[in-house]
């Protein structure tokens, strides 16, 4: 989720998230951003500080006392240090502050997003499977498989939880905008592609429950 007021910044980020491959929402005051956060899931949250109606802080405090802990990176041209100080110590994990380059917006997010999910190498590895999020490639023995847009947003959602069951609905909310019209069954479409490029051992359906990645070569 993209929080932040001035217009022209919001599309800017949000474009450069999109063509990175992430879904993306944009809020552009607090009380917006804080239904968002309420009622839908993210990776991340990139929070502008300076917001009308509900401050950036106040936020922030809110949503860490209601236990949504989903990573924040916090944008601010406030430039002292001690309001750096502050944001941290509400319960933002991150900072950058404007102007900025948003290539490094991209990667403190990604940064961000690894560390929540207990990861440490930029590369995702899965056995033979590597996806790199920095430039989104994918490759099976060093081999590029060429994904779409959503195909890749459903595996790199299912490698950064490798092992963990995910299911039609939650990866539904993760690959679609809020504002767009869902359909879960279309998650069942991508994997039977994925499983097509990757090989069918990578991607294990639990039946009634959902999908994850896991190493085909480690199966008894």
């Amino acid at each position: 989720m993209i929080v932040e007021d001035e217009a022209l910044l919001s599309r800017q980020l949000a474009n450069a998230f999109r063509e990175a491959g992430y879904a993306v929402d944009a809020a552009c005051d607090g009380e917006q951003a804080d239904f968002f956060a309420r009622t839908g899931q993210f990776d991340a949250i990139v929070l502008d500080l300076g917001l009308p109606r509900v401050a950036g802080l106040t936020l922030v405090r809110c949503w860490r006392e209601s236990r949504i802990s989903t990573p924040i990176l916090i944008l601010t041209a406030r430039g002292t240090w001690h309001e750096k100080v502050q944001g941290i110590d509400a319960g933002a994990d991150d900072y950058v502050a404007k102007p900025f380059q948003i290539e490094e917006v991209l990667a403190r997010i990604r940064a961000l997003i690894r560390r929540a999910n207990g990861l440490v190498r930029p590369e995702l590895r899965c056995g033979l499977l590597e996806l790199d999020p920095r430039t989104a490639r994918v490759s099976v023995s060093g081999a590029p498989v060429k994904l779409t847009s959503l195909e890749f947003r459903v595996l790199s959602y299912l490698m950064h939880r490798s092992g963990e069951l995910v299911s039609r609905s939650e990866l539904t909310e993760h690959i679609y905008a809020q504002d767009f019209d869902r359909d879960s069954n279309t998650v069942e479409v991508f994997v039977a592609r994925l499983r097509r490029k990757l090989g069918a051992g990578y991607i294990e359906t639990v039946r009634g429950l959902g999908y994850r990645v896991c190493d085909p070569s480690r199966e008894v």
